[in-house]
């Protein structure tokens, strides 16, 4: 299993590791905790790795969760990745993930930062932001302003979104001096998490939007 991250060889393999991740211990509905399945996490970092905006790059998680994301970006070979998010029982369940993968012997986790904040509260820069935010369900704008914070934080960005947003989205990159240079479309499964679901899984359109800062703004 040589390669990438000491053991990654492939998006396949990438996206076996992180199915095994463990999840939310209990979901937060305002804050819309659903969590990153394996398949679309390994397709977003895959992407963005071969894009070469992971390897040897700062890569920043905001609203990490359980760190699924950023714990992907140290796999494959961030020289940092910062997992920022407000929920303490989420990012527990990060750091056990973390403590999972190493004593499977998987490399590049101890690059992984952790910050316990509100992502209003974050200053720190870096390469490429990579998150899944929330989608703005619950507090309406949330997924804008979380994109907002992302292209403070770096010059490019990954943000998963719903696919019916596209043209708001280049509509507020254009605005904060950005543009949309890929985008990749899923079925993005989420599962029960809460009381009120009635089906087991349900699926989303939803996209992957790749944003890069317009030359004069990097």
């Amino acid at each position: 299993m040589g390669g990438i991250g000491g053991k990654i060889g492939s998006k396949a393999g990438l996206a076996i590791i992180l199915s095994g991740l463990g999840g939310f211990d209990e979901a937060k509905v305002r804050l819309e905790q659903y969590p990153t399945d394996g398949n679309t996490a390994a397709d977003m970092l895959w992407n963005a790795y071969l894009l070469g905006d992971i390897k040897d790059k700062e890569v920043i998680d905001l609203g990490a969760g359980t760190g699924i994301l950023g714990i992907g970006a140290g796999l494959l070979g961030a020289t940092k990745a910062i997992l920022v998010d407000k929920d303490k029982n989420a990012l527990e369940a990060a750091r056990r993930n973390i403590s999972k993968l190493k004593s499977e012997g998987y490399k590049g986790l101890d690059t992984i930062e952790i910050e316990e904040k509100d992502i209003s509260e974050y200053r720190g820069k870096g390469d490429t932001v990579i998150e899944n935010p929330p989608f703005g369900t619950k507090i309406r704008h949330n997924d804008a302003f979380f994109l907002e914070k992302a292209l403070e934080s770096a010059k490019v960005v990954y943000s998963l979104h719903k696919s019916e947003s596209k043209g708001f989205l280049e509509k507020f990159a254009a605005k904060k001096g950005a543009e949309i240079t890929h985008i990749w479309n899923y079925r993005l499964p989420l599962k029960a998490a809460f009381d009120f679901h009635r089906r087991r899984i349900h699926r989303i359109e939803a996209s992957c939007f790749r944003f890069e800062l317009f030359p004069t703004r990097k």
